[in-house]
This record gives structure tokens, C-alpha cells and sequence, in this order.
């Protein structure tokens, strides 16, 4: 399949005029859902302006939509001010002459806006002298199925791509090659850094790790790699998902964050400290506090979906409480404080269907909250796997109603994201599981429909 790339080196660089002199004739204007979908508007270059700058609006509804496309949010539902990121374009892979740039509300719903509120985390973090790195790393199924065929079976019944897979295997990779390989050109496109792309555990499943920048950046890189994987995916003819857990049958898919933090004046890389047993600075020890403190009372935020806290089940490899180790894959956080430049920590409770903005939002909030009460670090794990639960570390919620709930009540999470986010974030979670839970599957009727 060809890939447009006419547009040269568009990312982050200029406005409307200095599109025009890369030749860039159309613009799909793009601004996340509460969920991080995608709504978009394609435009002629000289109509971008006047639809989402100065003066243009577009209406309030999109951080009021449910991923069902039902309005969940309260009226009015009204024109507001929006804004135009320039620093974020990016070339549009599968139209020539075409780039794609971020918009975001200006006027009352920036305060609902996931993106808007990783803004804010980062604002801080610069004033308290930090340079940060982020990066998000996903494993996803693809679907033997295009939209037609999947439909007409009722979700239910579906092949996979990729039926022979074997993890990491090589015989895998090279029979599949042209799929990784294209898909890596469409991302390459976009400016979405990937480190590693390849398959990984069991049939249809494949990991893609995507490279550190800026956290923004990372969130945009993470949008747009989910979005362009899915599109590229259905004009093959296949359906490429992002759910936590496909099926019982089927693995759990993890949205790992990576994050380090660095001083801004000097570079020094701040999570390592050669001197400590373990390689690991006060400045990390306290952001891995805050983080795993924070975690179990905000897991809505990175878990925002009822599908999510399938995969906290037993025999995933996903942890199942708020736990930390160096270098322990079992941990909630995993701890990587050497070498130097690449010490980060590793956020591991987040699956593949987790908003990135908020994911990374969620992170960089309970660093820094840590930082700034010098929160003390509980005692590591020491062993784990994917049914151990440790004694005397905090627990999770077991489904999405109980982590809106705590949500709900967290003081840390109210004073770190504002009142206003909190209470409609956990409005729509509330209503999210509401949606589920009134729904009988087949599985359930088979099981109670003679034994009760």
C-alpha cells in the first residue's frame, strides 16, 4: 500500500504560511475526546484559521461523549473558542499535500480537556526545575476481520491476524514482515518515533514501543499511533483493538509509561545516584512514592473503561496491587535507575486501551506529588508473578464503578487535576460502567440460565 509523502518535515514547525511553502494544500484539524479518540475536521489551508483560530468555535460536546457517541456531559451544548497547536503538526500519511495539527477547546470545556489537564502537569514540572521524558509502549490484537465481516458476526467469532504466532519469534517476524513494515512507514510518516515494533504474545498480538520525548509530544506520538494503526489496519481489511482484554482466551494488553525526570538547567539526569545500593536517587525514590501512593485512589484516571479492570483478573501478567521494585516486571512501577541516561521509572499498570494524555498525566502528577512531600518509599517486592498478591500493600479496585468512586474522594487527585475535571471525569465513569453492567453476555446466560 503506498503512503503519501509529499509534505517534508512538517512536525512542529510554522504556522498556516509555513505549510503553504511545504506545499501543504488541506489540514485535518484533530482534537481528543475525553477518551483520546480522534474528532477531526478536514479543511482547505486557508479556512484552518478561520474555523479553529481567533474568533472561530466548534461545538462543546466532544469532552461530553461517551465512546458509544452518547452525550453523557450537561448542556448547553454550544459554540466555544478553540485553539490551534502549532508545534504539533505532522505530515497526514494517506493523502498527498495534506498535514494534521492538534486543536483544543480555549473557553470553559479546556477545563475537561485530557490534554489540556498533561499541559498543566508539565507547567509544573518546569517550575520546579524539571526537565521531563515520556514515553508509552502498548501491545494490541489485529483481527482477521474487516468492519463488514465483524459486524455481521456479531463482534463475536472473529479470526486473527497472525493465527501461528509465536512470542518474539523470528519465523513469526519474517512472515509478517510486510505488515510491521508498512505499518512502521505510516507512523514514520506521521513523525511518531517507534523504537521497537514486532509481535508478541500469542495469536494477532503485537508490541510497539515508542520512542521518549517530550511528554506532550509522547501523548500526541500515542494518539496518533493508536488512531493510524487502527486506520491502516481496516485498509487492509483487518480490525486492529486496543482492549485490555479481548477475551478469556486472549492475554491482557499492558500501556506501560516510561518517565524520567532531568534539571532543566544542567541536563543532570536526576533518578540515578551511583552512590546508592541500588543506583537510586532520593529525587526517584520519592516520585515512585508519590506515584504508588497516589495510584490506587486515582487507577480511574489511566483505567478509564469497564473492559480495563478485566485484565487485573488472575493469570495476567498485570499487577494486582500498588507495589514498586527495581527492575521487577511483577510491580506496579518498575524501578530502572541505571545507567544514568536512561534511568526512568516505568508505570505498568495502565492497559492498551488507556487514555495517554491522562496516563501520562496521572504519572508525572504522582512524581511530582511525591517530590514535594518527600513521600517515603514503602519496602520493594521482592518476588511476584501473575497471580501473587503481597501482603500489606495497598489493593486496587476491582471494577471501574469503585475506582470512580475513590476518585471520587481523593484529595491528592482534586488539589493535583481541579475539582471541576474530577467531578465530571468521575460522572462519566460512573455512567460508563452504568452502560456495561445493565448488558448480559452470552457466557453469563449460559452459566445461570438452568443452574439458578
Amino acid at each position: 500500500m503506498a503512503v503519501k509523502k509529499t509534505v517534508k518535515k512538517a512536525a512542529g514547525r510554522g504556522g498556516k504560511e509555513g505549510l503553504r511553502r511545504r506545499g501543504v494544500k488541506t489540514v485535518h484539524v484533530a482534537i481528543p475526546d475525553l477518551d483520546a479518540s480522534l474528532r477531526e475536521r478536514r479543511l482547505a489551508l486557508d479556512d484552518v484559521e478561520t474555523a479553529f483560530g481567533p474568533g472561530g468555535t466548534f461545538v462543546n460536546v466532544l469532552h461530553k461523549w461517551d465512546s458509544g457517541e452518547s452525550v453523557i456531559g450537561e448542556p448547553p451544548f454550544v459554540g466555544e473558542a478553540m485553539s490551534l497547536d502549532w508545534n504539533s503538526v505532522r505530515d497526514y500519511p494517506f493523502e498527498a499535500d495534506a498535514a494534521l495539527v492538534f486543536s483544543d477547546y480555549a473557553g470553559p470545556s479546556a477545563q475537561l480537556s485530557p490534554r489540556e489537564l498533561l499541559k498543566a502537569q508539565i507547567k509544573r514540572a518546569r517550575a520546579m526545575g524539571f526537565k521531563i521524558q515520556a514515553a508509552l509502549e502498548f501491545e494490541f490484537h489485529v483481527l482477521d476481520e474487516a468492519a463488514e465481516t465483524l459486524r455481521d458476526q456479531g463482534f463475536d467469532g472473529f479470526g486473527m491476524y497472525a493465527p501461528d504466532n509465536r512470542c518474539w519469534a523470528s519465523q513469526s517476524a519474517a512472515i509478517y514482515s510486510d505488515y510491521v513494515a508498512d505499518l512502521n512507514g505510516v507512523l514514520d510518516t506521521l513523525g511518531v518515533g517507534v523504537y521497537g515494533l514486532g509481535l508478541e504474545l500469542g495469536p494477532g498480538c503485537f508490541e510497539a514501543t515508542l520512542r521518549a520525548t517530550d511528554p506532550l509530544r509522547a501523548a500526541d506520538d500515542a494518539v496518533l499511533f493508536k488512531t493510524f494503526t487502527k486506520a491502516f489496519s481496516r485498509r487492509r481489511g483487518l480490525t486492529a483493538t486496543f482492549m485490555a482484554q479481548l477475551s478469556a482466551q486472549h492475554a491482557g494488553l499492558s500501556g506501560h509509561v516510561h518517565l524520567s525526570l532531568s534539571d532543566a538547567r544542567t541536563g543532570k539526569p536526576l533518578f540515578h545516584d551511583a552512590k546508592d545500593k541500588d543506583g537510586m536517587s532520593k529525587t526517584m525514590r520519592h516520585a515512585i512514592a508519590g506515584l504508588v501512593d497516589l495510584a490506587p485512589e486515582a487507577l480511574a484516571l489511566c483505567a478509564h473503561t469497564a473492559n480495563a479492570y478485566r485484565r487485573l483478573t488472575p493469570g495476567n501478567w498485570a499487577p494486582k496491587t500498588a507495589t514498586w521494585a527495581v527492575q521487577n516486571y511483577a510491580a506496579a512501577v518498575r524501578a530502572v535507575p541505571s545507567p544514568a541516561k536512561l534511568a526512568r521509572m516505568e508505570f505498568r499498570l495502565p492497559a492498551s486501551d488507556t487514555n495517554p494524555y491522562l496516563a501520562i498525566a496521572l504519572t508525572l502528577a504522582g512524581a511530582l506529588h511525591g517530590i514535594e512531600t518527600k513521600a517515603k518509599l514503602p519496602a520493594p517486592i521482592t518476588r511476584g508473578g501473575p497471580d501473587e498478591t503481597p501482603e500489606g500493600v495497598p489493593g486496587l479496585p476491582h471494577d471501574l464503578l469503585e475506582a470512580a468512586d475513590r476518585l471520587d474522594v481523593c484529595k491528592p487527585a482534586r488539589a493535583l487535576f481541579g475539582d471541576r475535571f474530577v467531578d465530571h471525569f468521575v460522572a462519566t465513569r460512573r455512567h460508563e460502567e452504568a452502560v456495561i453492567r445493565k448488558h448480559v453476555s452470552a457466557f453469563e446466560r449460559a452459566r445461570y440460565i438452568e443452574a439458578v
